[in-house]
């Protein structure tokens, strides 16, 4: 296991956006009080990444809102290798904003038998994996704009470096501008 590459996805202004309001068009899904709209081109996305990579699930909301989600949603459960919600961050305190935010700490991972030189994880949140940025690749947030292709950008990123012997030694910041225009 140690030596298959392992992708870790955040899902919520990653993958979906979930909202108690109605945007302008017709949401994928509803999940109790949310409007679901997932980021155009996820299906195509986990069907190209999941041929390089080995997929996991990891977000910082509770365990019934994520299976809520995946079920709502083209994230199959069935093809992930874990489904890791909030009870597997860790908690911290932001005095700066005087809130809390979870932290999602890759030793965890590394528990498992993953070696962290094979293990990516997308997040929009920099704060959310601060223990772990060389093994962070980063994407805006997703709002629910219908006309977003950052899904169609990261897959082809993804599969560019898939064969790097050592992920956290490659330069991701600013991986979109290099892959601007570029698509699989």
């Amino acid at each position: 296991m140690a030596d298959e590459p392992l992708l870790i996805l955040d899902v919520d202004e990653t993958l979906i956006y979930a909202s108690a309001h109605t945007l302008e068009h017709t949401p994928q899904a509803t999940v109790g009080p949310y409007f679901v709209h997932e980021r155009p081109g996820l299906s195509d996305f986990l069907n190209l990444v999941q041929r390089s990579y080995k997929l996991a699930v990891w977000s910082s909301s509770t365990a019934d809102y994520l299976e809520a989600i995946i079920s709502a949603t083209a994230i199959s459960e069935s093809s992930l290798e874990f489904v890791w919600s909030r009870s597997r961050c860790t908690p911290r305190f932001d005095p700066e904003y005087q809130s809390q935010y979870y932290l999602k700490d890759l030793k965890k991972v590394k528990r498992l038998g993953y070696s962290l030189d094979h293990l990516l994880i997308v997040e929009d949140t920099p704060q959310k994996v601060q223990r772990n940025y060389g093994n962070a690749v980063y994407v805006q947030p997703f709002y629910g704009d219908p006309n977003d292709h950052a899904l169609e950008k990261l897959g082809a990123y993804l599969v560019s470096i898939k064969e790097t012997a050592n992920f956290r030694s490659v330069e991701k910041r600013g991986w979109e501008t290099r892959f601007s225009g570029r698509s699989l």
